[in-house]
């Protein structure tokens, strides 16, 4: 899938047809592997990496699916940098963009990528910020289709914080014609403006009340309590009860409904265990659906 943005920053950069077709990719590339071995398409490409956060799945995803292209991945932290010592983000981006062929960056202000994305003469795309997470969609959406055969008018709970990852599934909800209903407390609701952006082409409905959300949905979302925007512990001991998925509340959902969680879980506190490790959860497929969907967007980025 070629695509007309340069980078990815939130999702809004791509079209509903962009969007579809990087998860079509994203299938074909794991069939691919599964079979004996993706091409070699990205030979001799490389990626930069740049961590300002801890991570597991988004560097090994990323590392591993530029090996499986054929290309390669290196490895920056914030301290390894000279962003560290002053230099400032736009001379990081022109000079790294002499070196590689594409920036990924993990980082806690989206600012940041922003700035990255003026000054560079490369794809930018973000790993995750404070206010969205583009690729964990993109691997959630490829996880839809692959469970519910399509996802056009899938109907997505999201219980609990509107954090990054709610952010940009709002935005991918849009672009794949699915809706949402996004159960949050007072004070946790997901960014006003991607809402009122994905209400001009798919329903996207608030509410405080967790069953309503759940009722009939396809596929029930979650993720922990620990806001990016607002860590205080002890505002979310307030409402971890009555937002925790549990069995009960995976009962106002369809019967073949399926639950998701990016990860890492805090067992028993957003998700009980026996729904994360129960029948309907496919969480681990969705982690692994990160490093496929991920080399779709890097081939459809680098080779562009």
């Amino acid at each position: 899938m070629k695509l007309k943005t340069k980078h990815l920053l939130t999702l809004a950069e791509l079209s509903p047809k962009e969007f579809v077709g990087l998860i079509d990719d994203a299938i074909k590339l794991k069939k691919e592997l599964k079979k004996g071995g993706n091409k070699p398409i990205l030979k001799n490409k490389t990626l930069t990496m740049i961590f300002q956060k801890p991570s597991t799945r988004t560097r090994v995803s990323f590392e591993i699916g530029m090996s499986q292209l054929g290309g390669y991945a290196v490895n920056l932290s914030s301290s390894d940098m000279q962003l560290s010592r002053g230099e400032s983000v736009e001379d990081t981006a022109k000079t790294l963009s002499r070196y590689t062929d594409c920036i990924m960056a993990r980082v806690y202000d989206h600012e940041l990528l922003e700035q990255l994305s003026q000054s560079a003469t490369i794809p930018i795309i973000n790993g995750l910020s404070d206010t969205f997470h583009p690729c964990q969609i993109l691997a959630d959406f490829m996880t839809i289709k692959e469970k519910k055969k399509k996802i056009k008018g899938i109907k997505i709970a999201w219980i609990g914080d509107g954090n990054n990852v709610c952010n940009s599934m709002i935005y991918g909800a849009a672009l794949a014609g699915a809706t949402m209903s996004i159960a949050t407390p007072k004070g946790f609701e997901p960014d006003k403006n991607a809402v009122k952006e994905a209400q001009k082409k798919t329903k996207i409905e608030l509410t405080d009340d967790p069953v309503k959300a759940v009722k009939n949905a396809d596929v029930v979302v979650t993720d922990t309590y620990s806001s990016i925007h607002d860590a205080d512990p002890t505002k979310t001991k307030k409402f971890l009860p009555k937002y925790q998925v549990n069995p009960e509340l995976m009962k106002s959902a369809k019967k073949d409904a399926i639950f998701m969680h990016c990860l890492p879980a805090k067992r028993d506190q957003e998700v009980t265990s026996s729904v994360i490790d129960g029948p309907q959860s496919v969480v681990w497929d969705e982690a692994e659906n990160r490093l496929h969907s991920q080399k779709a967007l890097l081939a459809s980025l680098i080779r562009g």
